[in-house]
Formats: structure tokens, C-alpha cells, sequence
């Protein structure tokens, strides 16, 4: 795809003992068409050989190593895309973990989403990856907002940003508490809650892989883990309406929540 409107674009890959998939996810967006790109890799105190691979790749990205870690997966992760995008030159930031990778035409087409949609963030269709053999799009559907407090959303590696919004966001998201919540759900409801909406662009352009480690799969639909973290979510929502002085709507979901933690969360 071909558009006369070519900003440069920064791709930050986020890295912590991923050696078995980085090779493939920085030669996802290495050999990606569009040519006005830079790579930054943040690397999180790596102890699995990814160091290795790193080497290898050294002249063709710019490496931030993280300086100090905690106990949080989700703070870690959030930390090294903060970093990131501070470090970054790119006017556009594409956001990608490093055991996920992106179809060969993504860059460009998000580009031109940007273009046209003059969104300040876009949220693509995950291909999930069970295994090299076993993989499907996922199929989007939009829930409606009569009883929920934030609409659904793609995973980290499906965002892509504006640079100088990807700053604003992180003034306001970025802190050390509400373990169990995420990058992707954190950016997510703070565009959500400032514009009303969130773009999402019905096009599968990222491999994103669903791994036994992973931790996403404590959080089975229902069980007690996934109550902590809604609540947590509901908490995270009420901190970030007061950060931005707006209202803070109460739902049926948030009703439920709260009193299901009550009687089950002990």
C-alpha cells in the first residue's frame, strides 16, 4: 500500500525472557516494506539468553535496557513502553510484545488509517496463535453499554498511537498500583473516558500468542481471580474519572462486582 502521507513511526518491542520468539518478532517489522521506521527494543533484565538474539540485532534497533524491576508484571510492562515512547523519534508508536509479531502490511496500513480516520489511537484485530499450527482471527463484536463500564478492546501488541497522546496517557495511567490491570486496559478506558469512544480498526493485523504462561490464563471467565481483577478494574476506573475530573458512572457491572466481592472475595 502506497500513501503519500509517510510519517516516521517507532515500533517498541517490550522483552522479558522471550528468546524463543524475539528472533521472529524483530524480523516482523525488519522487513516490513515501509522504510521510515525505527525499532526500540526495551529489554526487562532478560535472564533466558535473549541477549543472545539482542547481539545479533544490534546495528538495525536501539536498545533500552530496564534498570530495575518489580514484583508486577503488569508495572514491568507498563514501565518499558513508558520508557519507550519517551525515548522514541517516530510521530506514530506501534506497541508489540515481543512473543507477537505483525502481518507484513500492517505498518502501512495503520499509517493510513491514521490518515484518514485522524484518530489519536487505533486498537487492530488480533490472529491468535495457539500454536504454529493452530490459529484463528478473532472476530470483534462491540458490546453495548447498558450495564458495562468500558468498552472491549485489542491486546497491547494490536495498539498504535499517536506519540505526543501516548505521553498525556502515560501521565495519567502510569502508576504503581491496581497490580492486576494492564497497559492495554489502562489506555484503553483513559481514551474511552476522554473521547467517548475508542477506534477500533476491523482489520486482523497482529499474531498475537495465547501461551500456557501467560498472564491472562489465572483469569478464567467467573472464578475468583477474575473477580479480583474486575474489581480491581472498577477501582481503576474510579481513580482515573478523578484524575481527570469526570463523573463517575456507576453501573450494573459495578454493582454486581462489589457485592460479589462482599460474598466471595474473602
Amino acid at each position: 500500500m502506497k500513501t503519500k502521507f509517510s510519517p516516521l513511526v517507532s515500533i517498541i518491542i517490550v522483552n522479558y525472557n522471550n528468546k524463543k520468539y524475539l528472533k521472529n518478532c524483530l524480523n516482523s517489522v525488519l522487513k516490513k516494506s515501509y522504510l521510515k521506521k525505527e525499532i526500540i527494543l526495551f529489554d526487562d533484565q532478560s535472564n533466558d539468553g535473549s541477549d543472545i538474539v539482542i547481539n545479533k540485532f544490534k546495528k538495525k534497533i536501539k536498545l533500552i535496557k530496564s534498570k530495575k524491576r518489580t514484583s508486577f508484571g503488569s508495572y514491568n510492562q507498563m514501565n518499558g513502553y513508558y520508557k519507550g515512547s519517551k525515548f522514541a523519534k517516530g510521530s506514530i508508536l506501534f506497541f508489540l510484545d515481543s512473543d507477537d509479531y505483525f502481518v507484513k502490511n500492517k505498518i502501512e496500513t495503520i499509517v493510513e488509517e491514521f490518515r484518514k480516520s485522524k484518530k489519536d489511537i487505533i486498537f487492530d484485530l488480533p490472529i491468535i496463535l495457539y500454536s504454529s499450527k493452530n490459529k484463528h482471527k478473532f472476530k470483534f463484536f462491540q458490546r453495548k453499554f447498558n450495564y458495562t463500564s468500558w468498552p472491549r478492546f485489542t491486546p497491547q501488541s494490536c495498539i498504535s498511537i499517536k506519540k505526543n497522546q501516548a505521553i498525556k496517557a502515560f501521565k495519567q495511567i502510569n502508576v504503581m498500583k491496581f497490580p492486576n490491570i494492564w497497559l492495554d486496559f489502562r489506555i484503553a478506558l483513559y481514551f474511552f473516558l476522554k473521547n467517548k469512544n475508542i477506534k477500533i480498526f476491523y482489520k486482523n493485523l497482529t499474531f498475537y500468542r495465547q501461551l500456557n504462561n501467560s498472564a491472562s490464563k489465572k483469569f478464567k471467565t467467573f472464578s475468583r481471580d477474575w473477580w479480583i481483577r474486575r474489581d480491581e478494574a472498577h477501582d481503576f476506573y474510579t481513580y482515573l474519572t478523578k484524575k481527570l475530573k469526570l463523573k463517575n458512572k456507576l453501573t450494573l457491572d459495578k454493582i454486581i462486582t462489589k457485592l460479589v466481592k462482599i460474598f466471595i472475595i474473602k
